[in-house]
Formats: C-alpha cells, sequence, structure tokens
C-alpha cells in the first residue's frame, strides 16, 4: 500500500526544535531542488497496485537515502545514523520536522534498492537530465518575442507559422564500457572447489540427525580433505601435475558428499536445509557439473563459469588491462553527453559493446531531438555496420578510415588527437565514478540490488555535475552583473 504525499515540501516548511531555519545554500538544499520528486512519484506509486496492507515509505525517503549512501560512501547503519544526526539530511528525504528517531531501520534499505531497481533509476537519471534541458532551452529563448511578429517566411504576420528546416546534427556523443567488478575473493578452481565441500560438509551435519536410524554418521573424510588442501596451498610455485592432483582429489571429496546429501534428503525425519543453503547446494551442483568437465577434458574455459558460491550471477570479464587482465563483476556500456551519463546496457555476461552503437544514437535523438554531429569511441566501434549506418545519417565517428591511409593525413590526425581529448571525458567519468562512489567494487551481493548500486553511482554522479553547472552559472552571472556596471573584474589563480 502507498500513500501519495500531498505536495513535496519547501525548506520554508521544515520545523526545527530550536530558533532559526535551515541555511537555503546547503549543498543538500540544493540538491534536493534539482530533483523532480513529483515526476518520479508517478513511477514509484505504480510499485503499489494494493490499497491494503502496511503504508510503504514515501519515494523521497526511499531514494533520498539511497543517494545519501552512494554520494557519502556509507554503510546502510551509518547512513541511518546520519540522517537521525543532521537536519539537513532529514529535509532531503523529506521529513516535515526534526526528529530524534531513527526514521526507519537501516534493514529497509535492502527494500528500498530492490523497489527502486535498475530500470527506475535509469528513468529518474533521464528525468533529471531532461529537466536540466528543458532548463537550459527556457534560458535561451527570449523572453520578450512576439507571436505576431513577421517572420521571411510568413510575410503577413499571422499565426505561428514556422519555416521548415532541414535536420541538423548538433553535439556529440561519447561511448566506452567498464567492468563494475564485485566483491568477492579472487576466484580459482581449487579455492571454490575447497568452499564447496567445506559447505557440503556443514549442510551433511544440517540433515543428518540421530532419529534417521543410521547405524552412525556417514562419513566425509574432512579432516584429510583439508590436509590435502593446505598442503597444496602452502606451496609458493605448484607444478601443473600438482595443480590437477589436488583438483582431483577436492572433486572426489565434493561428489562423495553430495552423494551423502542426497541419500540424507531421501531418508525420512533428516533435518531441513535453510533457504540460504538450499540456494548454495544448486550453486555447488552446477560448480561441480563444470569443473569436472573442464577437468576431464583438460580445459580452463566453460560458458557461465560460476566464480562464486555466494554470488553465482557473477561472470568473468576479460577487459586486457594492464592492471587485471580479467575482472569479475558487470560490464557496463554508458553513453556521456555534456558531461551527464547514461546507462546503455549493463550484463553480468560479456558482450560486444559495439553492437549497441545504433541503439545509444537513436537513444540519443529520443532525448534531443536530433542525430549527434560525431559519435567519440574508440577502435572496437568502427565495425563496417556502424560505419555504414553513421555515413548514412550524417554522423562522424571518430578513428581513422578503413582501407590505405591517404598522402595527405593531417587533417585526420588533427580529428584524431581532437577526439582523443574530447573523449577523455567518459574516461574520466568511470576514474569518479570508481574511485568516488565505488563503482571499483559494488558491496551488494544480491544481483537486483547491485544492478541498482550500479545505476545509482552514475545517477549521484550526475547530480554532481548538475550542482557544479549550477555554481558556474552562480559565478557568471556574478560576473556578468558586474560588466555591466562598468567594473573591473580580477580573476586571482
Amino acid at each position: 500500500m502507498y500513500r501519495r504525499p500531498t505536495g513535496q515540501m519547501v525548506i520554508e516548511d521544515f520545523l526545527l526544535p530550536f530558533e532559526g531555519k535551515l541555511d537555503a545554500n546547503n549543498r543538500w538544499v540544493k540538491l534536493a531542488k534539482i530533483i523532480p520528486w513529483e515526476q518520479i512519484e508517478n513511477e514509484y506509486a505504480d510499485l503499489f497496485p494494493s490499497n491494503t496492507g502496511t503504508v510503504a515509505k514515501p519515494l523521497r525517503m526511499a531514494l533520498g537515502a539511497l543517494i545519501i549512501k552512494e554520494r557519502c560512501g556509507f554503510t546502510d547503519r551509518e547512513t541511518v545514523e546520519q540522517i537521525t544526526e543532521n537536519p539537513y539530511l532529514q529535509y532531503f528525504i523529506g521529513l516535515e520536522k526534526y526528529q530524534i528517531e531513527p526514521p526507519f531501520d537501516p534493514s529497509l534499505m535492502v527494500h528500498f534498492r530492490k523497489r527502486l531497481d535498475q530500470k527506475i533509476i535509469k528513468k529518474i537519471n533521464e528525468l533529471i537530465c531532461q529537466s536540466e534541458k528543458h532548463k537550459e532551452q527556457k534560458d535561451k529563448d527570449p523572453k520578450d518575442k512576439d507571436p505576431k511578429d513577421k517572420d521571411p517566411g510568413n510575410p503577413s504576420g499571422s499565426g505561428n507559422f514556422e519555416v521548415w528546416k532541414p535536420e541538423v546534427n548538433k553535439g556529440k556523443l561519447l561511448l566506452d564500457a567498464t567492468c563494475a567488478p564485485a566483491d568477492i575473493r579472487y576466484p580459482t578452481d581449487l579455492s571454490l572447489l575447497n568452499e564447496a565441500r567445506e559447505k557440503t560438509e556443514k549442510m551433511i551435519d544440517t540433515l543428518y540427525n540421530q532419529e534417521l536410524g543410521l547405524a552412525r554418521k556417514p562419513r566425509t573424510y574432512r579432516k584429510r580433505a583439508r590436509k590435502d588442501y593446505l598442503k597444496f596451498a602452502r606451496q609458493r610455485k605448484p607444478h601443473v601435475k600438482a595443480i590437477r592432483k589436488a583438483i582431483g582429489k577436492q572433486l572426489g571429496y565434493l561428489r562423495r558428499n553430495l552423494g551423502t546429501i542426497d541419500f540424507l534428503l531421501k531418508c525420512d525425519g533428516h533435518g531441513n536445509l535453510s533457504a540460504r543453503q538450499s540456494r548454495e547446494l544448486e550453486t555447488i551442483r552446477i560448480l561441480y557439473a563444470q569443473q569436472r568437465e573442464m577437468y576431464q577434458t583438460r580445459t580452463h574455459r566453460i560458458d557461465d563459469c560460476i566464480v562464486s558460491i555466494s554470488q553465482p550471477h557473477v561472470r568473468p570479464i576479460v577487459r586486457g588491462k594492464a592492471r587485471a587482465e580479467t575482472e569479475f563483476g558487470a560490464k557496463v556500456a554508458i553513453s556521456m553527453v555534456d558531461g551527464y551519463a547514461f546507462i546503455d546496457h549493463l550484463s553480468w555476461d560479456s558482450f560486444n559493446e559495439s553492437l549497441g552503437l545504433k541503439q545509444a544514437v537513436e537513444d540519443y535523438k529520443k532525448r534531443y531531438g536530433h542525430y549527434p554531429e560525431a559519435v567519440l569511441a574508440d577502435q572496437l566501434y568502427r565495425t563496417r555496420e556502424n560505419l555504414s549506418f553513421c555515413r548514412k545519417h550524417g554522423i562522424r565517428l571518430s578513428g581513422p578510415p578503413l582501407g590505405r591511409p591517404p598522402l595527405d593525413s593531417r587533417r585526420e590526425k588533427q580529428f584524431a588527437h581532437q577526439d582523443m581529448r574530447e573523449r577523455n571525458a567518459v574516461e574520466g567519468g568511470f576514474g569518479v565514478c570508481k574511485r568516488r562512489y565505488g563503482l571499483a567494487r559494488i558491496m551488494a551481493r544480491l544481483k537486483e540490488t547491485a544492478e541498482s548500486v550500479i545505476a545509482l553511482q552514475f545517477l549521484v554522479m550526475n547530480l554532481e555535475h548538475r550542482l557544479r553547472l549550477l555554481f558556474c552559472h552562480f559565478i557568471c552571472a556574478i560576473l556578468k552583473t558586474y560588466k555591466d556596471q562598468n567594473y573591473t573584474v580580477y580573476a586571482v589563480i
């Protein structure tokens, strides 16, 4: 059940327990002004079709708490503590007055991330960027324009007749992809099998009880298996044969444990596995089948390879970077326009980002009403299909042309150098998102919450970019005022 708020509150309505008012120039107050809460409310209210049950938390409280967490890098518990202590944060999440009690339990943060999934966060990001676009267009329109002014294409001067003009491509679209690594241990075949063996041993302990009527508890050889694993783990540079021998032993122990679990599940009166253990058991069965197939075929690659038992959705992403050739997490393809980042595609499986160029260009036209003048991307995007698509719509795709280079390539080199400089913006966006907002390590465990966190981090980065633009507009307005009054302005660097 969800109740729509009667109206979005303003800073003057927030009540403090002491005399005074909130500062309108505070960063959280400014941030609350640029978020279209009422438009987002319509998307959030549709998630609660029922009119019965407990009333859900308002959209502003849910989204505001998630933005605070990602912007400041807090944990769920620390986020609630900071909101309880700070009146500006309480205003940001929509409370009408300051309160000393926590507005909600920290466990609700998980439900907020599930409710506001990746798709909804992407829509919110679009609404915020579109509101900035409409504001810029409104500022550019002349205020004293008379609709009856004569137009060269409308000699009579009646009505609002507009002259048809051919569509002109404007703006530049930046494309790139990166990986958002998950918070997992670096996976090896032997470490995964050892972890699976230990978990199955705990499952056997849970399922077995004396009422089953068995003469003795089934053997697991856990001490011997642990000893074999530690014997291998202490080797600094193990040989290939030693690795294969250790993997074979762990596969044998795991096969025996899985057989014991199947036997105990068939017996009447066995213990019950928890929901988490049941999910892990299904993952371990798949892991065992994959490892056995690679062991028998003597290969090191398999489709949908499991690299974490607790997060089975995580997949290896081969990036070929100097720091890490392979990363384990979600792959994200984004497009950037004027400093605003949009998620084009997010997947836990590896994909070729060049296939999304057409859709990214069409999304650009849907947002801004025209195609971009140029698409700045790396060499991977310069396929024949993409080049043909860009040529058809009059779009310049960055990079050298296919075929033999021309004799005089100075102009192409100048374009390539300029494109490389401008494309640094998207690389810088990745760096800011990874260093500042936690994209370098996604701490969320569930698949849907991890996707929500990734989308939130790009949303917060866009909000920060818009705050900087507001500050720049403020400085420009002050300088313009001084210039109109014939004051001399000195810049101190």
